[in-house]
């Protein structure tokens, strides 16, 4: 989601517990958004975030090969990207929901991610996309993003690991909760730093309120635009943490930054899950926010961390044949 420059209060807090070269990545993000961006119009902000997108790219590995295509529907069709090694035969199947905020995103702006998650595990990946907000309303991203995995569990036998970052960590959570008794369900889940729909009253949502790059007040925005005006925000189609069975979920990754408001929903998830008697492990990657993906390039510790990130989709892909 594109927010405000981070302001020089912020900065001063956080100047000493963030990794010292993360700053020139939080600098090049605000460069793209001037402080009058928050007021305008959502297709000038797309714009702005789709070009931000295009300078951040960092192409496709050797061997990975990619194919677009459609899931069809009674009502519309649904984006989605394929990617494979070409000289490889995958042992699983990622299914991987795009984050913006619910508002901003497509098949282009984690296109590169999604390649090297393929590369690296050399697993088949998918990317969903999935209407926006505030055009479609609740529950259309949820609707698109359960009918791309009701397509891939239809026409592929490969075990299925979900994954989502940001605003795609809420609907892939969705996803495997309402799919999770159907005989073809996940057999895992990788969540990267999600909106779960926490208590805005809870730990990092205080303190961090302000953290660069995303903040209390960008959340808000995110959860009002996506609903309808009077709706209940305890479906958990909508906010996955309002659920009350959390049973039966399959094995759970959630890592999160440790300054970034959200942090506390993949802790909370984590706890709810275990609970239920489910496996679940949540890791707070330290010193880093959200959106440390796009740094990995530039930022050791966001590399270290998507390294981990991809060793643990491997794992879940993989633990079906141990």
């Amino acid at each position: 989601m594109a927010s405000a420059p981070t302001d020089p209060a912020s900065r001063g807090k956080y100047a000493d517990r963030l990794v010292p070269d993360l700053w020139n990545y939080i600098d090049e993000i605000n460069s793209w958004y001037p402080p009058e961006i928050v007021a305008a119009p959502i297709t000038e902000q797309r714009a702005v975030y789709d070009r931000m997108c295009v300078a951040f790219h960092q192409g496709h590995p050797e061997g990975v090969t990619t194919s677009d295509g459609l899931v069809t529907t009674t009502a519309h069709s649904i984006p989605f990207r394929y990617y494979r090694m070409a000289d490889k035969t995958a042992a699983a199947i990622v299914v991987y929901y795009h984050g913006g905020g619910f508002v901003l995103g497509d098949l282009d702006s984690h296109d590169d991610i999604c390649a090297e998650i393929c590369a690296s595990t050399g697993f088949e990946v998918v990317s969903a996309d999935y209407r926006l907000a505030p055009e479609h309303l609740h529950p259309a991203s949820f609707d698109d993003a359960l009918a791309v995995f009701e397509w891939v569990a239809a026409t592929s036998t490969l075990p299925i690991v979900l994954c989502g970052e940001s605003a795609g960590g809420n609907l892939a959570a969705a996803v495997a909760q309402a799919t999770r008794r159907r005989e073809r369900h996940a057999v895992g889940q990788m969540l990267i730093y999600p909106e779960l729909g926490g208590d805005e009253t809870g730990r990092s949502y205080v303190e961090h309120a302000q953290a660069p790059l995303l903040t209390l007040a960008d959340i808000e925005f995110c959860r009002r635009i996506r609903s309808a005006p009077g709706q209940s925000q305890d479906d958990p189609t909508l906010s996955p943490l309002r659920d009350h069975d959390f049973s039966d979920l399959p094995p759970t990754i959630i890592v999160t930054a440790e300054c970034d408001p959200l942090t506390s929903d993949g802790e909370v998830y984590r706890d709810r899950i275990l609970a239920a008697g489910g496996q679940s492990w949540w890791r707070e990657e330290p010193r880093l926010v959200h959106s440390f993906l796009r740094a990995r390039t530039t930022v050791p510790r966001a590399a270290e961390a998507f390294r981990r990130i991809v060793a643990d989709i491997d794992a879940l892909g993989a633990a079906t044949k141990r």
